[in-house]
């Protein structure tokens, strides 16, 4: 991707001081990037300073809240921190540093605001798509309830934890973040490999939804919400076209030119990965951006299509009348699988 990292915030068209947490992981690399090199004044929070040499300067890094004095200024927090959810088994220390992790942050973000003299007018949390649960292929807006799984329990505890800083008078939006897609990192970071090896299918039966976002739109995103205060309480960070697992695998594995043929049997998911498996890889959320479309949020890769050939490479010319087409969903797929 070789979009100008400061146009990616020019929504912001004052100078603001931005505080990020998570700083250093696939989301706050770029986001961070973005406001630097835009000349706003970013301190970033970050356990471990070793980390840091990731990140393009200038920045202030800190390694606890307690750094920040209580006279400091800061515009917005954007809180993107926590334990990773799906490079391991749910075991359940796995389970608990899930939780624990995004709690532990972003309650030490609300004592921070509630110290601050001048409170910041924005908190910007990150959550997830799998807080509404599992509802096969209904298409859920902001407006839709969760239903009970542990992503979802994870999701509302942290949500709930971002929404005490409406306390100190600031404006809360909890963002429900769907699979990031770029070109270091994230989903495709994991699947680019195997898929180019030929080694890629569908999980599954490959109908389960996966609501995505190209990641350059996610940080365009966030600068519109600091700079459009109508944009409160939760907002869904998805492109607004979720395709299925099926179609998915597919276009990925006509973008690379490679077929897609090897299906990952449903049970054997299951067996290997449990609810890791039934929730995260089986299982999908058909999520729409309402909030981001309401509030006038332009997307540059709305489409999965061009989200990847933008992230991949440019589009192949045909050879010598010969076009690459994937083989059709039921040779991929054999059976279906429960």
């Amino acid at each position: 991707m070789t979009a100008d990292p400061c146009d990616l915030v020019s929504a912001l068209t004052e100078r603001r001081h931005v505080l990020v947490t998570g700083a250093t992981g696939f989301i706050g690399r770029r986001l961070v990037e973005a406001l630097a090199y835009a000349g706003h004044d970013v301190t970033v929070l970050v356990r471990n300073p070793a980390t840091a040499t990731a990140l393009r300067p200038p920045f202030r890094l800190v390694t606890s809240l307690d750094q920040i004095t209580s006279d400091t200024v800061i515009d917005a927090v954007i809180n993107l921190a926590g334990e990773p959810i799906a490079n391991g088994l749910w075991t359940r220390a796995k389970r608990r540093r899930i939780l624990s992790s995004r709690l532990r942050v972003t309650q030490g973000v609300v004592r921070l605001i509630g110290r601050l003299e001048r409170r910041p007018s924005l908190l910007i949390s990150a959550s997830a798509v799998g807080w509404y649960g599992l509802w096969q292929d209904e298409a859920l807006t902001e407006f839709d309830g969760g239903k009970r799984s542990f992503t979802h329990r994870v999701c509302e505890a942290w949500e709930q934890a971002a929404k005490r800083a409406e306390r100190h008078g600031t404006r809360v939006v909890r963002l429900r973040i769907g699979l990031v897609l770029g070109s270091d990192g994230g989903l495709l970071g994991r699947w680019r490999v195997p898929f180019a090896l030929g080694l890629g299918g569908p999980l599954g039966n490959g109908d389960q939804y996966m609501s995505w976002i190209e990641r350059d739109d996610l940080v365009r995103l966030i600068a519109h919400i600091v700079a459009e205060p109508r944009y409160v309480g939760a907002v869904n960070a998805t492109a607004p076209v979720p395709v299925d697992n099926f179609t998915f695998v597919r276009m990925l594995a006509g973008v690379l030119r490679r077929p897609a043929w090897l299906r990952a049997p449903a049970a054997v998911l299951r067996l290997l990965a449990g609810d890791l498996a039934r929730e995260v890889l089986l299982g999908g959320q058909r999520v729409l951006p309402d909030k981001a479309d309401a509030h006038g949020f332009q997307f540059r890769h709305a489409t999965l299509d061009a989200a990847l050939w933008a992230i991949l490479g440019e589009r192949p010319r045909a050879t010598a009348g010969e076009e690459f087409r994937p083989a059709g969903k039921h040779a991929a797929q054999g059976h279906h699988s429960s």
